[in-house]
């Protein structure tokens, strides 16, 4: 754990994907061709704190969804990039935007398309029901279950290392 915290303590951009991290991957699709996602709570307060300690927070996910752009509008995440088969490539080039080095951000995935994304920051998290191949190749798993507060653990896991989590909670224990 000292490594886990150690790697976290100096990351400044958390890039997530979305289907199967920020939600418990299933997919929800009408007759009309409508596609619904179920969002936690805690998860979207997790991402609000962690975002006013300074920490840069992303999306870049393999599908295309109008609801993926309501949430991070919700969250006031601005770094969104959706219909991404290949991740790192946006990646590299929010990395070269912002003037982060790979190894002060993080990448949050659950399958074998995130590994390239994963594999070239300096702290990978994923989820419990992840393969063997991601889950062993992940600094972090979680121990909470994707799209059931797994992105809040990622997110207090990250302010505890940085010392900004009593900062962040106090004003609710006023």
């Amino acid at each position: 754990m000292h490594l886990t915290m150690e790697r976290a303590r100096n990351l400044r951009l958390i890039v997530f994907d979305v289907d199967g991290v920020m939600t418990d991957g299933s997919l929800f699709l009408g007759d009309d061709g409508q596609e619904y996602k179920a969002f936690n709570s805690l998860d979207g307060h997790g991402l609000k704190m962690l975002k006013e300690t300074g920490v840069e927070l992303a999306i870049i996910t393999g599908r295309t969804s109008r609801v993926v752009e309501l949430r991070c509008g919700n969250l006031g995440i601005t770094h969104l990039y959706q219909g991404c088969h290949d991740k790192l490539t946006p990646l590299k080039e929010l990395l070269e935007k912002l003037g982060i080095a790979p190894e002060e951000a993080a990448f949050m995935g659950d399958d074998v398309m995130d590994l390239p994304p994963m594999r070239h920051c300096g702290m990978g998290f994923t989820v419990p029901h992840a393969p063997s191949l991601v889950k062993e190749r992940a600094h972090y798993v979680t121990h909470t279950p994707a799209g059931r507060g797994a992105v809040r653990e990622v997110c207090e896991l990250v302010m505890q290392a940085q010392g900004t989590y009593a900062a962040a909670v106090a004003p609710y224990l006023e």
